[in-house]
Protein backbone atom coordinates (compact mmCIF):
# COMPACT_ATOMS: atom_id res chain seq x y z
CA UNK A 1 0.00 0.00 0.00
CA UNK A 2 1.58 3.28 -1.16
CA UNK A 3 1.22 6.27 1.13
CA UNK A 4 3.07 9.52 1.80
CA UNK A 5 4.10 9.98 -1.80
CA UNK A 6 4.67 13.25 -3.65
CA UNK A 7 2.63 14.10 -6.71
CA UNK A 8 3.33 12.08 -9.83
CA UNK A 9 5.65 13.85 -12.28
CA UNK A 10 2.83 15.23 -14.43
CA UNK A 11 2.43 18.47 -16.33
CA UNK A 12 -0.11 19.47 -13.70
CA UNK A 13 2.28 19.00 -10.80
CA UNK A 14 4.96 20.92 -12.69
CA UNK A 15 2.58 23.85 -13.29
CA UNK A 16 0.67 23.86 -9.99
CA UNK A 17 -0.12 27.29 -8.59
CA UNK A 18 1.35 26.32 -5.26
CA UNK A 19 2.56 23.33 -3.26
CA UNK A 20 0.48 22.32 -0.27
CA UNK A 21 2.10 21.71 3.09
CA UNK A 22 -0.71 20.86 5.45
CA UNK A 23 0.38 19.22 8.70
CA UNK A 24 -0.16 15.56 9.50
CA UNK A 25 -2.79 14.66 12.07
CA UNK A 26 -1.47 14.35 15.62
CA UNK A 27 -3.46 13.76 18.76
CA UNK A 28 -7.18 13.37 19.35
CA UNK A 29 -9.37 15.90 17.50
CA UNK A 30 -13.08 16.30 16.86
CA UNK A 31 -15.28 17.70 14.07
CA UNK A 32 -18.85 17.63 12.86
CA UNK A 33 -17.70 15.73 9.75
CA UNK A 34 -14.50 13.84 8.94
CA UNK A 35 -13.83 13.43 5.21
CA UNK A 36 -11.35 10.75 4.13
CA UNK A 37 -9.68 11.71 0.86
CA UNK A 38 -8.63 15.13 -0.46
CA UNK A 39 -9.47 14.69 -4.12
CA UNK A 40 -12.43 16.26 -5.89
CA UNK A 41 -15.09 14.24 -4.05
CA UNK A 42 -13.65 14.91 -0.61
CA UNK A 43 -12.73 18.54 -1.18
CA UNK A 44 -16.02 19.31 -2.91
CA UNK A 45 -17.92 17.76 -0.01
CA UNK A 46 -15.83 19.63 2.55
CA UNK A 47 -16.31 22.96 0.80
CA UNK A 48 -20.08 22.50 0.58
CA UNK A 49 -20.16 21.65 4.28
CA UNK A 50 -17.89 24.51 5.30
CA UNK A 51 -20.09 26.91 3.34
CA UNK A 52 -23.02 25.67 5.45
CA UNK A 53 -21.22 26.20 8.74
CA UNK A 54 -20.10 22.66 9.61
CA UNK A 55 -16.73 22.02 11.19
CA UNK A 56 -14.91 19.72 8.78
CA UNK A 57 -11.63 17.81 8.97
CA UNK A 58 -10.15 16.20 5.85
CA UNK A 59 -7.65 13.34 6.08
CA UNK A 60 -5.42 12.68 3.07
CA UNK A 61 -2.90 9.84 2.85
CA UNK A 62 -0.62 11.82 0.52
CA UNK A 63 -1.20 15.35 -0.83
CA UNK A 64 -4.30 17.29 -1.84
CA UNK A 65 -5.26 16.16 -5.36
CA UNK A 66 -2.69 13.34 -5.33
CA UNK A 67 -4.90 10.77 -7.08
CA UNK A 68 -7.02 11.01 -10.22
CA UNK A 69 -8.23 14.50 -9.30
CA UNK A 70 -4.76 15.90 -9.92
CA UNK A 71 -3.80 13.68 -12.87
CA UNK A 72 -6.82 13.39 -15.16
CA UNK A 73 -7.36 14.67 -18.68
CA UNK A 74 -8.85 17.91 -17.43
CA UNK A 75 -11.98 17.48 -19.55
CA UNK A 76 -15.19 18.80 -18.01
CA UNK A 77 -17.88 16.68 -19.65
CA UNK A 78 -21.59 16.71 -18.81
CA UNK A 79 -23.63 13.65 -18.07
CA UNK A 80 -23.50 10.78 -15.61
CA UNK A 81 -22.31 7.35 -16.68
CA UNK A 82 -25.06 4.75 -16.42
CA UNK A 83 -27.71 7.47 -16.60
CA UNK A 84 -30.19 5.37 -18.61
CA UNK A 85 -30.38 2.81 -15.80
CA UNK A 86 -30.62 5.56 -13.21
CA UNK A 87 -33.38 7.34 -15.14
CA UNK A 88 -35.39 4.11 -15.48
CA UNK A 89 -35.34 3.70 -11.70
CA UNK A 90 -36.91 7.14 -11.19
CA UNK A 91 -40.12 6.68 -13.13
CA UNK A 92 -41.92 9.28 -15.24
CA UNK A 93 -39.72 12.34 -14.83
CA UNK A 94 -36.53 10.36 -14.33
CA UNK A 95 -34.96 11.26 -17.65
CA UNK A 96 -35.28 15.00 -17.07
CA UNK A 97 -34.11 14.75 -13.46
CA UNK A 98 -31.00 12.82 -14.51
CA UNK A 99 -30.38 15.26 -17.35
CA UNK A 100 -30.40 18.19 -14.93
CA UNK A 101 -28.19 16.36 -12.44
CA UNK A 102 -25.76 15.53 -15.23
CA UNK A 103 -24.98 19.21 -15.74
CA UNK A 104 -25.06 20.32 -12.10
CA UNK A 105 -21.35 19.72 -11.57
CA UNK A 106 -20.53 22.23 -14.32
CA UNK A 107 -22.55 24.90 -12.53
CA UNK A 108 -20.79 24.16 -9.24
CA UNK A 109 -17.36 24.44 -10.88
CA UNK A 110 -18.25 27.72 -12.62
CA UNK A 111 -19.58 29.20 -9.39
CA UNK A 112 -16.56 28.16 -7.35
CA UNK A 113 -14.05 29.44 -9.86
CA UNK A 114 -15.86 32.80 -9.83
CA UNK A 115 -16.58 32.98 -6.09
CA UNK A 116 -13.11 32.01 -4.90
CA UNK A 117 -11.09 33.40 -7.84
CA UNK A 118 -9.57 30.01 -8.61
CA UNK A 119 -6.97 30.16 -11.38
CA UNK A 120 -7.41 26.81 -13.13
CA UNK A 121 -7.41 27.72 -16.84
CA UNK A 122 -11.15 27.05 -17.18
CA UNK A 123 -12.09 27.15 -20.86
CA UNK A 124 -15.34 26.20 -22.61
CA UNK A 125 -15.52 24.29 -25.88
CA UNK A 126 -15.59 20.55 -26.55
CA UNK A 127 -16.19 18.07 -29.35
CA UNK A 128 -17.23 14.43 -29.34
CA UNK A 129 -15.70 13.01 -32.51
CA UNK A 130 -16.91 10.08 -34.63
CA UNK A 131 -14.72 7.40 -36.16
CA UNK A 132 -17.42 5.12 -37.60
CA UNK A 133 -20.96 5.58 -38.95
CA UNK A 134 -22.47 4.09 -35.77
CA UNK A 135 -20.75 6.87 -33.82
CA UNK A 136 -22.51 9.45 -36.00
CA UNK A 137 -25.85 7.83 -35.19
CA UNK A 138 -25.05 7.97 -31.47
CA UNK A 139 -24.09 11.64 -31.70
CA UNK A 140 -27.26 12.44 -33.63
CA UNK A 141 -29.28 10.75 -30.90
CA UNK A 142 -27.54 12.87 -28.26
CA UNK A 143 -28.10 15.97 -30.39
CA UNK A 144 -31.80 15.20 -30.31
CA UNK A 145 -31.63 15.04 -26.50
CA UNK A 146 -30.05 18.49 -26.42
CA UNK A 147 -32.96 19.75 -28.50
CA UNK A 148 -35.53 17.87 -26.40
CA UNK A 149 -34.37 19.49 -23.18
CA UNK A 150 -33.97 22.97 -24.73
CA UNK A 151 -30.26 23.00 -23.94
CA UNK A 152 -29.33 26.66 -23.37
CA UNK A 153 -25.73 26.51 -24.60
CA UNK A 154 -24.28 26.50 -28.11
CA UNK A 155 -24.06 23.08 -29.80
CA UNK A 156 -23.93 21.77 -33.37
CA UNK A 157 -23.47 18.62 -35.42
CA UNK A 158 -20.42 18.94 -37.66
CA UNK A 159 -19.91 17.35 -41.06
CA UNK A 160 -16.80 15.41 -41.98
CA UNK A 161 -15.24 18.41 -43.72
CA UNK A 162 -16.17 20.77 -40.88
CA UNK A 163 -14.60 18.39 -38.35
CA UNK A 164 -11.44 18.00 -40.40
CA UNK A 165 -11.11 21.76 -40.82
CA UNK A 166 -11.71 22.33 -37.14
CA UNK A 167 -9.18 19.77 -35.88
CA UNK A 168 -6.64 19.57 -38.69
CA UNK A 169 -6.92 15.80 -39.14
CA UNK A 170 -8.77 13.40 -41.44
CA UNK A 171 -9.15 10.81 -38.65
CA UNK A 172 -12.76 11.69 -37.88
CA UNK A 173 -15.89 11.56 -40.03
CA UNK A 174 -18.00 13.99 -38.03
CA UNK A 175 -18.50 15.43 -34.57
CA UNK A 176 -20.85 17.03 -32.09
CA UNK A 177 -19.58 20.31 -30.68
CA UNK A 178 -20.92 21.36 -27.29
CA UNK A 179 -19.68 24.61 -25.79
CA UNK A 180 -21.17 23.93 -22.35
CA UNK A 181 -18.40 21.38 -21.85
CA UNK A 182 -14.80 22.42 -21.59
CA UNK A 183 -11.44 21.83 -20.00
CA UNK A 184 -9.31 23.01 -17.10
CA UNK A 185 -6.21 22.39 -14.99
CA UNK A 186 -7.63 19.81 -12.56
CA UNK A 187 -4.93 19.97 -9.91
CA UNK A 188 -5.16 23.76 -9.67
CA UNK A 189 -8.95 23.49 -9.36
CA UNK A 190 -8.60 20.99 -6.53
CA UNK A 191 -5.94 23.08 -4.80
CA UNK A 192 -8.08 26.19 -5.14
CA UNK A 193 -11.14 24.50 -3.70
CA UNK A 194 -9.07 23.13 -0.83
CA UNK A 195 -7.80 26.62 -0.03
CA UNK A 196 -11.38 27.91 -0.15
CA UNK A 197 -12.52 25.23 2.30
CA UNK A 198 -9.65 26.10 4.67
CA UNK A 199 -10.54 29.80 4.42
CA UNK A 200 -13.99 28.88 5.72
CA UNK A 201 -12.65 26.94 8.69
CA UNK A 202 -12.06 23.42 7.37
CA UNK A 203 -8.87 21.64 8.42
CA UNK A 204 -6.81 19.49 6.06
CA UNK A 205 -4.31 16.92 7.26
CA UNK A 206 -1.92 15.57 4.62
CA UNK A 207 0.33 12.51 4.93
CA UNK A 208 -2.26 11.03 7.28
CA UNK A 209 -3.41 7.62 6.02
CA UNK A 210 -6.41 6.23 7.88
CA UNK A 211 -5.87 2.82 9.46
CA UNK A 212 -9.24 2.25 11.16
CA UNK A 213 -12.75 3.61 11.66
CA UNK A 214 -14.33 2.84 15.02
CA UNK A 215 -18.09 2.87 14.64
CA UNK A 216 -20.70 4.17 17.04
CA UNK A 217 -23.15 7.03 17.54
CA UNK A 218 -20.05 9.08 16.83
CA UNK A 219 -17.36 7.55 14.64
CA UNK A 220 -13.66 7.79 15.40
CA UNK A 221 -11.26 7.82 12.46
CA UNK A 222 -7.80 6.63 13.43
CA UNK A 223 -4.41 7.37 11.89
CA UNK A 224 -0.96 6.35 13.14
CA UNK A 225 -0.49 9.48 15.21
CA UNK A 226 -3.99 10.72 15.90
CA UNK A 227 -7.74 10.42 15.61
CA UNK A 228 -10.80 12.46 14.71
CA UNK A 229 -14.16 11.82 16.37
CA UNK A 230 -17.05 13.05 14.24
CA UNK A 231 -20.81 12.90 13.90
CA UNK A 232 -20.42 11.89 10.24
CA UNK A 233 -17.67 10.26 8.18
CA UNK A 234 -17.43 10.56 4.40
CA UNK A 235 -15.31 8.06 2.47
CA UNK A 236 -13.99 9.74 -0.68
CA UNK A 237 -10.97 7.69 -1.74
CA UNK A 238 -12.47 6.31 -4.97
CA UNK A 239 -9.96 4.09 -6.84
CA UNK A 240 -7.34 4.75 -4.16
CA UNK A 241 -9.53 3.56 -1.31
CA UNK A 242 -8.03 0.54 0.47
CA UNK A 243 -9.67 0.83 3.89
CA UNK A 244 -13.16 -0.66 3.71
CA UNK A 245 -13.30 -4.29 2.50
CA UNK A 246 -16.94 -3.99 1.40
CA UNK A 247 -15.95 -1.42 -1.23
CA UNK A 248 -13.02 -3.34 -2.74
CA UNK A 249 -15.01 -5.78 -4.84
CA UNK A 250 -17.40 -3.32 -6.47
CA UNK A 251 -14.94 -1.06 -8.27
CA UNK A 252 -12.40 -1.70 -11.02
CA UNK A 253 -9.28 0.46 -10.71
CA UNK A 254 -8.50 1.18 -14.38
CA UNK A 255 -5.28 2.89 -15.40
CA UNK A 256 -5.26 5.80 -17.81
CA UNK A 257 -2.22 7.61 -19.17
CA UNK A 258 -1.37 11.02 -20.58
CA UNK A 259 1.55 12.53 -22.47
CA UNK A 260 2.36 16.22 -22.65
CA UNK A 261 4.24 17.85 -25.50
CA UNK A 262 6.52 20.82 -25.46
CA UNK A 263 4.65 24.11 -26.10
CA UNK A 264 3.50 24.18 -29.71
CA UNK A 265 4.09 27.04 -32.11
CA UNK A 266 1.24 29.38 -32.97
CA UNK A 267 1.23 27.99 -36.51
CA UNK A 268 0.87 24.42 -35.25
CA UNK A 269 -1.95 25.40 -32.89
CA UNK A 270 -3.79 27.02 -35.80
CA UNK A 271 -3.41 23.78 -37.75
CA UNK A 272 -4.66 21.31 -35.16
CA UNK A 273 -6.93 23.12 -32.67
CA UNK A 274 -7.45 26.82 -33.40
CA UNK A 275 -10.60 27.00 -31.23
CA UNK A 276 -8.83 25.50 -28.18
CA UNK A 277 -11.30 22.64 -27.76
CA UNK A 278 -11.23 19.50 -25.68
CA UNK A 279 -11.64 16.42 -27.89
CA UNK A 280 -12.77 12.89 -27.03
CA UNK A 281 -13.55 9.86 -29.17
CA UNK A 282 -16.40 7.41 -28.39
CA UNK A 283 -14.44 4.18 -28.02
CA UNK A 284 -14.35 2.19 -24.79
CA UNK A 285 -10.54 2.26 -25.05
CA UNK A 286 -10.84 5.92 -25.80
CA UNK A 287 -8.40 8.64 -26.76
CA UNK A 288 -8.77 12.27 -25.71
CA UNK A 289 -6.73 15.42 -26.04
CA UNK A 290 -6.65 19.16 -25.56
CA UNK A 291 -4.26 22.07 -25.31
CA UNK A 292 -2.94 23.35 -22.00
CA UNK A 293 -2.89 27.05 -21.22
CA UNK A 294 0.71 27.23 -22.48
CA UNK A 295 -0.24 25.35 -25.68
CA UNK A 296 1.13 21.92 -24.91
CA UNK A 297 -0.84 19.07 -26.42
CA UNK A 298 -2.07 16.78 -23.65
CA UNK A 299 -3.04 13.43 -25.16
CA UNK A 300 -4.50 10.57 -23.15
CA UNK A 301 -5.54 6.98 -23.59
CA UNK A 302 -5.65 3.59 -21.95
CA UNK A 303 -3.49 0.54 -22.48
CA UNK A 304 -2.62 -2.53 -20.47
CA UNK A 305 0.18 -1.36 -18.21
CA UNK A 306 0.36 -1.21 -14.43
CA UNK A 307 3.52 0.83 -13.97
CA UNK A 308 4.40 4.51 -14.09
CA UNK A 309 7.57 4.81 -16.21
CA UNK A 310 7.19 7.99 -18.32
CA UNK A 311 9.17 6.49 -21.19
CA UNK A 312 6.92 3.42 -21.37
CA UNK A 313 3.90 5.72 -21.41
CA UNK A 314 5.36 7.86 -24.18
CA UNK A 315 6.33 4.78 -26.20
CA UNK A 316 2.74 3.57 -26.13
CA UNK A 317 0.90 6.84 -26.66
CA UNK A 318 3.08 8.85 -29.07
CA UNK A 319 2.47 6.46 -32.02
CA UNK A 320 -1.28 6.66 -31.41
CA UNK A 321 -1.13 10.44 -31.39
CA UNK A 322 0.93 10.55 -34.60
CA UNK A 323 -1.76 8.55 -36.41
CA UNK A 324 -4.03 11.53 -35.77
CA UNK A 325 -1.42 14.26 -36.16
CA UNK A 326 1.58 13.09 -38.22
CA UNK A 327 2.64 16.74 -38.43
CA UNK A 328 3.81 16.41 -34.78
CA UNK A 329 6.47 13.81 -35.66
CA UNK A 330 9.32 16.11 -34.69
CA UNK A 331 7.66 17.36 -31.50
CA UNK A 332 9.34 16.73 -28.16
CA UNK A 333 7.23 15.26 -25.36
CA UNK A 334 8.18 16.50 -21.92
CA UNK A 335 5.74 14.52 -19.78
CA UNK A 336 4.29 11.05 -19.49
CA UNK A 337 2.24 10.02 -16.47
CA UNK A 338 -0.64 7.84 -15.41
CA UNK A 339 -3.15 7.21 -12.68
CA UNK A 340 -6.13 5.13 -11.70
CA UNK A 341 -9.81 5.85 -12.20
CA UNK A 342 -12.70 4.01 -10.58
CA UNK A 343 -14.93 2.16 -13.04
CA UNK A 344 -18.04 0.29 -11.92
CA UNK A 345 -19.31 -2.86 -13.60
CA UNK A 346 -22.63 -1.22 -14.53
CA UNK A 347 -21.04 2.22 -15.05
CA UNK A 348 -23.34 3.74 -12.39
CA UNK A 349 -21.60 5.91 -9.76
CA UNK A 350 -21.85 4.34 -6.33
CA UNK A 351 -23.14 6.08 -3.23
CA UNK A 352 -24.23 4.39 -0.06
CA UNK A 353 -24.02 3.98 3.70
CA UNK A 354 -21.71 1.65 5.59
CA UNK A 355 -23.37 2.74 8.85
CA UNK A 356 -26.02 5.38 9.63
CA UNK A 357 -23.27 7.99 9.95
CA UNK A 358 -20.67 6.65 7.46
CA UNK A 359 -21.34 7.39 3.79
CA UNK A 360 -19.31 7.06 0.60
CA UNK A 361 -19.22 7.99 -3.08
CA UNK A 362 -17.03 6.48 -5.80
CA UNK A 363 -16.89 5.00 -9.31
CA UNK A 364 -17.43 7.87 -11.76
CA UNK A 365 -16.22 5.81 -14.74
CA UNK A 366 -14.49 8.63 -16.59
CA UNK A 367 -16.87 11.52 -15.78
CA UNK A 368 -15.04 12.47 -12.61
CA UNK A 369 -14.44 16.20 -13.01
CA UNK A 370 -18.14 16.90 -13.36
CA UNK A 371 -19.77 14.20 -11.26
CA UNK A 372 -17.45 14.50 -8.25
CA UNK A 373 -18.68 18.05 -7.80
CA UNK A 374 -22.28 16.91 -7.94
CA UNK A 375 -21.37 14.12 -5.50
CA UNK A 376 -19.90 16.62 -3.07
CA UNK A 377 -23.17 18.52 -2.95
CA UNK A 378 -25.19 15.31 -2.58
CA UNK A 379 -22.99 14.05 0.27
CA UNK A 380 -23.23 17.41 2.03
CA UNK A 381 -27.03 17.33 1.60
CA UNK A 382 -27.04 13.83 3.09
CA UNK A 383 -25.11 14.99 6.16
CA UNK A 384 -27.75 17.70 6.51
CA UNK A 385 -30.58 15.15 6.35
CA UNK A 386 -31.71 15.56 2.72
CA UNK A 387 -31.33 12.20 0.97
CA UNK A 388 -33.43 12.62 -2.19
CA UNK A 389 -30.53 12.65 -4.66
CA UNK A 390 -28.35 10.36 -2.56
CA UNK A 391 -31.04 7.68 -2.70
CA UNK A 392 -31.13 7.85 -6.51
CA UNK A 393 -27.65 6.32 -6.51
CA UNK A 394 -27.87 4.30 -3.29
CA UNK A 395 -30.92 2.42 -4.57
CA UNK A 396 -28.90 0.97 -7.48
CA UNK A 397 -27.00 -1.81 -5.78
CA UNK A 398 -23.35 -2.24 -6.85
CA UNK A 399 -22.37 -5.37 -8.75
CA UNK A 400 -20.01 -7.40 -6.58
CA UNK A 401 -17.10 -9.03 -8.41
CA UNK A 402 -15.75 -11.94 -6.31
CA UNK A 403 -11.97 -11.89 -5.99
CA UNK A 404 -11.70 -8.56 -7.77
CA UNK A 405 -9.30 -7.10 -5.19
CA UNK A 406 -7.06 -10.16 -5.53
CA UNK A 407 -7.03 -10.46 -9.33
CA UNK A 408 -7.80 -6.91 -10.38
CA UNK A 409 -4.90 -6.56 -12.85
CA UNK A 410 -5.83 -9.78 -14.65
CA UNK A 411 -9.51 -8.79 -14.78
CA UNK A 412 -8.71 -5.31 -16.07
CA UNK A 413 -6.43 -6.80 -18.74
CA UNK A 414 -9.20 -9.13 -19.89
CA UNK A 415 -11.66 -6.25 -19.89
CA UNK A 416 -9.31 -4.17 -22.02
CA UNK A 417 -9.02 -7.00 -24.54
CA UNK A 418 -12.79 -7.42 -24.70
CA UNK A 419 -13.47 -3.71 -25.22
CA UNK A 420 -10.77 -3.44 -27.88
CA UNK A 421 -12.72 -6.06 -29.83
CA UNK A 422 -15.99 -4.16 -29.27
CA UNK A 423 -14.36 -0.93 -30.52
CA UNK A 424 -13.37 -2.63 -33.77
CA UNK A 425 -16.94 -3.63 -34.64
Amino acid sequence: MAFKQPHTASYYAASANHQTDYASLEGAQSADVCVIGAGFTGISTALHLAERGYSVSILEANKVGWGASGRNGGQMIGGISGENRLAASLGGDGERRLWEMGWAGHDIIRERVATYSIDCDLKFGYVDVAIKPRHIRDLESYYEQLQKFNFPHSYAMLTKSETQNLLGTDTYIGALRNDANGHLHPLNLCLGEAAAAVSLGATIYENSPVIDIKRGSKATVVTQKGSITADFVVLAGNAYHFLEPKLRGVLFPVNSFIIGSEPLSDDMVKQINPDDLAVCDPNYILEYFRLSADKRLLFGGRFTYFGSDPEVIKTNLIPRLLKIYPQLANTKFDFGWGGTIGVTANRVPQMGKLAPNIIYSQGYSGHGVNVTHLAGKILADTVGGTLEQFDVFADIKPIWIPGQHLFRNQMVALGMLYYKLVDRL
